[in-house]
């Protein structure tokens, strides 16, 4: 078939996209000689959007990641709704806890009893709080009872007479399993002269790694009983942590909580007492998708660029195939086709670098560690120990097609000027 046929009226001809059409898409992606200038255009216009869609979806797998890690190390160590009375010591734990437990949905209820401490050893001194729980309540906490360092054990717990402290700590004050620590809480005996510190020894019997720097740096874990003792209140604790099946329900167990456990206690929850910091993590997630979405919208304008420059380098072409028989449409497709083909191919390019860069994204970041003798993400700043990645699937779909909408839009105005060319005037000065 010819190629006057193949314009005119052949059977390829009356199709929409025919491999006529996708023929000179590609011949114009081709670079020569002459037009080396817009197939330079055409590659910044490639790397913009490959850039632009890989850099999406690494920032926002990285901002997932570092959400998802904080969510299940301050979830995995707090309990998911705080019970607590007002005005009156929290004596009747133990029935309250027990009945609190029956209800559906509701995992464990822990008595707990909180406080800060200075503790030091032989060689430095650090600021601590001190959790005090039962034996059977720290090991249902598998982010504690699942990270204990070589040679520490929960087993004996209660009668240990020891403490459970976080690695950070550990290091810090030079100390491992077996040694001893000194604490001091202000909260200590009254006496004629005023309140007199409460300062007591105890034995290391468990080092942990939880991941979250502030936890292991700050965290201590003591026997209830003997965190009574140690605070002056004996009988009673200072709340009790409910761990739930689903935290993100958290509103639809408080009413059967209350009704539980009576009048006299008070709830609040885990977004209630984070939810200034998860606030802020949210807005920044997504100021920063919207900042790194201008670098998918620069690349599309690059494409209207290169394209418009391409249209009128190629207007002798265009005035031929219209005199030739081609319709304004087959036109703008070919020229459509051209566009759209540099968003398509730079879009795939930049998932597949997005999602194996969120694959490999703690190697690259030690490499750089490595490469330039700096220290990158500092624990001491971010909280966690490695930077997290997780990659949502209907996040990065959204990104895709957001980034093939704007390639394909960005074709439409030079492609439609491409068929709007008048023949005549185009070859009147060729």
């Amino acid at each position: 078939m010819t190629v006057a046929n193949t314009l005119t009226g052949g059977p390829e001809g009356t199709r929409p996209f025919s491999p006529f059409e996708w023929m000179l898409a590609g011949r114009y992606l081709r670079a020569r000689r002459k037009e080396g200038f817009i197939s330079v255009i055409a590659g910044f216009s490639f790397l913009g959007i490959m850039l632009g869609v890989a850099t999406l979806i690494i920032v926002m797998a990285v901002m997932n990641g570092f959400r998802k890690d904080l969510f299940s190390k301050i979830l995995g160590l707090n309990g998911h709704i705080i019970v607590h009375k007002v005005g009156e010591p929290f004596e009747d734990y133990a029935d309250i806890a027990k009945k609190i437990a029956a209800v559906p949905g509701v995992r464990h209820a822990l008595p707990l009893i909180e406080g800060q401490v200075m503790v030091s050893s032989n060689v430095h001194a650090a600021g601590g709080l001190v959790r005090g729980l039962a034996e059977a309540d720290i090991k249902s906490l598998p982010l504690v009872a699942n990270n204990l360092r070589s040679g520490s054990t929960l087993d004996g717990f209660d009668t240990a007479g020891g403490i459970a402290v976080g690695g950070r700590m550990a290091t810090a004050l030079r100390v491992d399993v077996g040694d001893t620590l000194t604490l001091v809480s202000p909260r200590g005996a009254t006496t004629p002269f005023g309140t007199s510190p409460r300062t007591k020894a105890y034995p290391v019997v468990a080092v942990f790694e939880l991941g979250m720097s502030e936890y292991d740096r700050t965290m201590i874990f003591m026997p209830l009983d003997e965190s009574q003792k140690y605070f002056g209140k004996r009988g009673e604790v200072d709340v009790l942590e409910l761990v739930v099946d689903d935290p993100e329900k958290v509103g639809d167990y408080a009413p059967l909580i209350r009704a539980a456990g009576g009048p006299t206690i008070q709830l609040s929850d885990w977004r209630q007492r984070n939810e200034t910091f998860f606030t802020v993590l949210e807005v920044e997630r997504n100021v920063m998708f919207i900042i790194l979405s201008l670098i998918i919208l620069v690349a599309a304008l690059n494409i209207i660029s290169g394209m418009m420059m391409l249209v009128k380098d190629k207007g002798r072409d265009i005035a031929v195939l219209r005199t030739m028989g081609a319709s304004k449409a087959s036109v703008m497709r070919i020229f459509l086709i051209t566009g759209a083909s540099i968003g398509v191919v730079g879009t795939i390019a930049g998932l597949i670098l997005g999602v194996v860069f969120c694959w490999n994204i703690e190697s690259v970041r030690q490499f750089v560690q490595w490469l330039t003798s700096t220290k990158l993400f500092d624990p001491q700043v971010y909280y966690l120990t490695r930077l997290p990645a997780d990659i949502d699937v209907r996040e990065t779909v959204f990104i895709v097609l957001m980034a093939l909408a704007l390639s394909v839009l960005a074709t439409l105005y030079p492609s439609w000027r491409a068929s709007k060319l008048d023949p005549v005037e185009a070859l009147r000065y060729e």
